[in-house]
């Protein structure tokens, strides 16, 4: 990066980040459109979420993703009526209803799951271990920096 007049080469390089992250935003949203035409990518998210967590409460999708309970509500619903998730109640406590992936969406997201591995492969091909390693470790520093803002 050079240096660039009254913005310096950290204003340019943050440019530049959130050019790039814009772009792979664009690509996980086409992702989720793949996997199903109606399936907008916050959906996609949380039934990735309710499946990497063997079923979860969708208390916990909004406090994990720092949404409105409405908004989770409407998502999930959208799930169901798709068909990719569904409610059992919770063995601890019946009261509670946990939402877990049905058998369609566990296809839907192994599916796509391994054609986004194969494009990370393909894409990635050229780096070496240490890129990636380096690469890995940038972005859990990033998603783990607590920032709330989504902008």
């Amino acid at each position: 990066m050079t240096e660039t007049p009254g913005g310096g080469e950290r204003e340019e390089a943050l440019e530049v980040i959130q050019r790039e992250l814009t772009a792979f935003a664009r690509r996980a949203r086409a992702a989720a459109a793949r996997m199903h035409p109606e399936l907008p990518l916050v959906s996609y998210t949380l039934l990735a979420h309710i499946d990497d967590r063997h079923g979860c409460r969708a208390t916990d999708l909004a406090s994990h993703y720092m949404l409105d309970k409405s908004t989770v509500s409407r998502q999930v619903a959208t799930l169901e009526k798709l068909g990719l998730i569904e409610r059992h109640p919770d063995p601890a406590d019946h009261r509670i209803q946990v939402l877990h992936p049905t058998e369609a969406g566990t296809r839907a997201l192994a599916s796509t799951q391994e054609s986004r591995r194969a494009a990370y492969r393909e894409r990635l091909a050229d780096w070496t271990g240490q890129d990636l390693a380096r690469f890995a470790d940038y972005l859990l520093r990033y998603n783990g920096s607590g920032a709330s803002d989504s902008r």
